[in-house]
Parts: C-alpha cells; structure tokens; sequence
C-alpha cells in the first residue's frame, strides 16, 4: 500500500487531499500545527476508510517543523510515495503595510519548506522509479500580488523546472494554482467574499480530482476550472501592468494549516 503525505492537512484543500487519496486506499502521514485536529482527523480517516494514519505536528514557518517533515520523508523504511505540499497563508494588507516578519514567514512556508521537502523527497522516489509531488500554488502566481503572488509565482516556475529535470524518472511534479476555493478560512479569517460571483468558487474536492487527473496524465500544471484556465491564460498574454486590477481577486487571507 502505497503512502501519502500531506502538509496543511486537516482543513481546506489539504483534508480534501487526505479524504481522496484514503478513500482511494492510500495511508497518510497528516502534517499540521494543530495537534487536536490532527488527532481528531487522522482518527475519523483511519475509521471511516480502514487505512493507516499518521500524524506529524511542525510549523513550517520554522527550521524545526521543516527538518521533522524532512526526516520523515527521507525514511526509507517506511517511503512516502505522493507528497502534497499544501501549507500555506496569506497576508492581510498592501506591501509595506505587513510587518516584514510575517513576509519571512510567507517565504519560509511557501519557497523554503516546499524547496526543502521536494528535495528531501525525491532521491527516494527516483531511485524506486515512481512518485508524485503535488505543490499548491494559486492563480494568484499569474498575477501582481506582492509577497505571496511572487512565491507563489516561484511555486509554479520551480515545481515545472524540476519536472522537466526528472523527465523520463517515473517522478511526476505538479503545481496545482486553483482559483477561489470554498473552505473554512475565508470566514474565520474576517474575510469579505461578497464581490466573488457564485460562478468564481470552486469546491476544494473539485480541486483536488482535477488535480490528481492532471497528475496522472503527466501535467506539470494544473487549473481547476474552465473559467480559472481561461483567466490564466489571458493574464499570460496581457502586460503585467494591465494586471494590477484583478490581483485583489487572488488574495489569500488565511493559513491553509
């Protein structure tokens, strides 16, 4: 039975990848902050889907909940064949209107843990000649969003380098970058969605079938939704300048862990 490992795992899209890939038969290694939820999730999967389930509390906004996600995915006794690197946040407020702490901590999540677990992650999986790694994005990545559109931006670009330096391994990488997704956050978080047309949310298990469809045909990207695919592909045609009034539409307010 193969195994799967999670980050951001027990909300949001991150359950939606951890109830999929169970219910698909899969074990999981659940990462997250939140030690009762942790708990608590891992105890309803293993019941409801009869597979293993193990949790691993770190925050990836620091070096020691990195390294404890690293050692477990360097652990040749027990592989992790799929890794889901989902944690994420964003933060409220214009540049130069956030303390630059929190900007580090967005950099620490988003660039560092993503760098150091694929890294981690990877010798094992090519050397047994199968795997895939699954690195949320956002379509924010296409668009001006200071901070967290540039790592996101840097999600995208180095998850399709690395993709296409493994070409032919058995190792398949994609950058997921869904569009508004309907989770717990937005309202925990204080955030106002009441300008996103109905037509703009997408359910986070729609996220996370069409991720693993792009996934298992070898796609490097993937675009839940006609409407998010179109609005990619326009934002790649038009000049950055001309993006600045669609960026609000992709921010994120809230940790995804």
């Amino acid at each position: 039975m193969t195994t799967a490992l999670i980050t951001g795992a027990t909300a949001g899209i991150g359950a939606a990848f951890a109830r999929r890939l169970a219910r698909d038969g899969r074990d999981l290694v659940l990462v997250a902050r939140d030690s009762e939820r942790l708990a608590a999730t891992a105890e309803e999967l293993a019941k409801k889907y009869g597979v293993q389930v193990e949790t691993l509390r770190a925050d990836l906004a620091t070096d020691e909940g990195i390294s404890s996600v690293e050692d477990r995915l360097r652990d040749a006794a027990r592989p992790v064949d799929i890794l889901i690197n989902n944690a994420g946040f964003g933060n409220r407020g214009a540049f130069l209107t956030v303390p630059v702490e929190q900007e580090l901590d967005m950099l620490k999540v988003h660039v560092e843990a993503i760098l150091r677990t694929t890294t981690a992650a990877l010798p094992g999986m090519r050397e047994r000649g199968r795997g895939g790694i699954v690195n949320v994005a956002s379509v924010a990545a296409f668009l001006p969003r200071g901070t967290y559109g540039a790592t996101k931006a840097w999600v995208v670009s180095f998850t399709q380098g690395v993709a296409r330096d493994l070409g032919g391994s058995g190792v398949r990488l994609q950058a997921l970058c869904p569009g508004f997704t309907r989770t717990e956050f937005h309202q925990r978080a204080g955030m106002g969605t009441s300008n996103v047309p109905a037509w703009g949310w997408l359910s986070a298990e729609r996220v996370v079938d069409e991720s693993l469809r792009d996934l298992a045909r070898g796609r490097s990207l993937s675009v839940p939704g006609k409407r998010y695919k179109l609005a990619v592909a326009v934002a790649r045609l038009l000049p950055s300048g001309k993006l600045g009034g669609l960026s609000s539409k992709a921010a994120r307010t809230y940790r995804t862990d």
